[in-house]
């Protein structure tokens, strides 16, 4: 399989594949952001999640896919310091702000620095139409964000907070969006990068601090049903950034970092069906303009 990835990079197929792993990628961060939200604290979730994951990867890092090549520890070493800041800044957001509110800033912000990142470090440009599609996008999903602001009811005390460090968590989604994309270029074998990236990544941050935190907690939530939170999230996390990081070799950065962010629609949606947040005909609208943008930035390259 890997051989038959790496033969489609850079054609139209390899194009194709990338934006339907992108849309792919939409829905299942959401799913992934509403699993770490949802029933328990998102400091447990999240470190159940790395868990299982990193301890799912470890036997195809260490026994299937092709060790990685020297040049690879840096990278690995870059990859764990910024995924790291990264879910703290994203657990500290998710603790003190409404999920509808603060995921779309999050994902708004992201977007626009990855296309900066892109442009910087990978040479890519976007033309006026598909600017304007990203303008398009980005309205739709900071007013998404502007209007739960102004209904929602819970968690007001902390919101202002919440939405500082949605912007900063969304900045680091950039960082390691176009640093992942880096790193999965270079190495010959792609899936070596995501086997790797899950071992490292699952096993040897969050874990630990979910562990000291679940141990101070006086009303400690039964492991079993967390752990199999976590089991669920750890498949959604290989699909869900799988797809996201082989868009990214496939094609270009840039266009796979915006598509993602549709995940703002179907976060809205998630957050109405699974946690009981309302949406209207004024979120659905928003969320009309979000998809809007994601096409035109598509098809106008």
């Amino acid at each position: 399989m890997s051989a038959w990835i790496v033969s489609l990079e850079g054609t139209a197929a390899g194009h194709q594949l990338a934006l339907a792993l992108a849309i792919l990628a939409a829905f299942l961060h959401a799913l992934f952001g509403a699993l770490q939200k949802g029933r328990h604290d998102p400091w447990l979730s999240r470190g159940a999640i790395d868990l299982s994951y990193g301890l799912i990867a470890a036997p195809f890092a260490l026994f299937v896919v092709p060790w990685p090549e020297p040049h690879m520890w840096p990278i690995f070493a870059g990859v764990y310091v910024i995924h790291s800041v990264y879910k703290l800044l994203q657990g500290w957001t998710y603790s003190k702000g409404a999920y509808t509110v603060v995921y779309p800033v999050v994902r708004g912000t992201g977007p626009l620095f990855a296309v900066v990142g892109a442009y910087l470090i990978f040479g890519e440009t976007f033309n006026a139409g598909q600017w304007a599609g990203v303008g398009l996008l980005l309205a739709g999903i900071y007013g998404l964000a502007v209007y739960n602001l102004r209904t929602i009811t819970v968690d007001r005390d902390t919101l202002v907070p919440a939405l500082w460090l949605a912007v900063a968590t969304g900045l680091f989604v950039a960082l390691y969006t176009t640093y992942d994309a880096y790193g999965i270029r270079a190495t010959a074998d792609p899936f070596t990068f995501l086997a790797w990236f899950f071992f490292i990544d699952g096993l040897f941050f969050m874990p630990p601090v979910a562990a000291w935190l679940w141990l101070r907690d006086p009303d400690r939530p039964d492991v079993g049903p967390l752990m199999r939170r976590g089991v669920t999230g750890a498949f959604v996390a290989f699909f869900s950034f799988g797809s996201i990081m082989l868009a990214t070799r496939l094609d270009k950065v840039g266009e796979a970092a915006v598509l993602r962010e549709t995940s703002t629609v179907f976060a809205a949606l998630i957050g109405w069906l699974m946690l009981g947040e309302k949406v209207g005909p004024r979120r659905l609208a928003l969320m009309a303009l979000i998809a809007l943008g994601a096409v035109i930035v598509e098809f106008a390259g």
